[in-house]
């Protein structure tokens, strides 16, 4: 039987809101050899069709995990020195660039979260759906695993990352049977997490908002590979590595992300000028046009081909003026 492992990246990763991500780069790339980064590059789905597309252009694929970078450049071989893939985390961009002696790119790509190539192995631990070692890291060759985080993380700092990474309102309760549970045998499988999270909501909780535990999880994955920190750091860093014309494109997957995005996005598109001014200097300008109103959701031809596009949110903005 061929399990979704063994099938080739193409048939396991159908990209989100591929069209509307290459419209919106579209115009960006009509330049001389313009430059794209696929800051998370997963099993190349975005990267391939840009490269399809724009026969021009030359991609920079960035992603933590060493497996996912093996499948995706399998795929994007074919291209040749068109694609450039580089074992990195989207924060270090810079650092990238400048190895790569690139000074300015014509587009970013950030397609957030999890992949499905994640979501799918069973020992990686990512799915509270089926059992597997509790393990969450992007990079699974480096950092705490999420059992490590679980079992040797202080009550109050686990109560921090299930209020602040998962949104979570029983943050208090789910500690307090994890650590009990924990002082019994150390938690190491997705679905005694599970069963503890389930034993310590109320019952009225567990009847609405899908599994119960999606937020622990979810809590859990962020803390392991430190996504909100990184997100913070690489998105100001990518609208500074744009020339003037060139755009960004980030699809988000949770409220947090979404609100960071939102925020970077809408700063850059503000005008700094102090209130009162009769003319407005050009430092003062806005560096970003945004491209999109709010967020942009799948419609409903995406969500009935790929279900788990639901929660993307699509935010994209144009770098209109240099820094001064």
């Amino acid at each position: 039987m061929t399990t979704s492992n063994d099938r080739p990246p193409e048939a396991r990763h159908r990209p989100v809101m591929l069209r509307r991500c290459l419209d919106l780069l579209a115009p960006a790339l009509d330049g001389p050899a313009p430059v794209v980064v696929d800051c998370t590059l997963g099993l190349g789905g975005h990267s391939a069709a840009l490269l399809d597309t724009f026969p021009g252009v030359r991609l920079i694929g960035l992603d933590r995990d060493p497996e996912a970078l093996r499948l995706a450049g399998q795929r994007l071989a074919h291209h040749g020195e068109r694609a450039t893939l580089v074992h990195a985390v989207y924060d270090e961009l810079p650092a990238v660039l400048t190895r790569l002696g690139v000074t300015r790119v014509a587009g970013v790509l950030f397609d957030l979260g999890v992949s499905s190539m994640q979501l799918d192995e069973a020992d990686r631990g990512f799915a509270y759906a089926q059992d597997a070692p509790l393990d969450m890291r992007m990079d699974q060759t480096t950092g705490p695993s999420a059992a490590d985080v679980l079992n040797t993380y202080p009550p109050g700092e686990l109560v921090r990352i299930l209020r602040a990474y998962g949104e979570e309102r029983f943050a208090r309760r789910i500690v307090e049977a994890v650590v009990r549970e924990r002082a019994r045998t150390p938690i190491t499988g997705s679905a005694r997490l599970v069963g503890i999270v389930r034993d310590a909501l109320p019952q009225a909780a567990k009847r609405t908002g899908g599994n119960p535990a999606k937020r622990t999880f979810q809590a859990l994955r962020i803390e392991v590979n430190g996504e909100l920190a990184v997100l913070e750091r690489a998105l100001p860093a990518a609208v500074a590595a744009l020339g003037v014309g060139g755009r960004i494109v980030v699809l988000s997957y949770q409220s947090l992300e979404d609100r960071l995005v939102k925020r970077v996005l809408g700063e850059g598109a503000a005008s700094t000028a102090p209130p009162g001014l009769p003319v407005v200097p050009e430092r003062y300008q806005p560096r970003l046009r945004l491209l999109t109103r709010g967020a942009e959701l799948p419609d409903d031809e995406e969500l009935a081909a790929n279900r788990r596009s639901a929660p993307a949110r699509l935010r994209a903005a144009e770098r209109v003026r240099e820094a001064v």
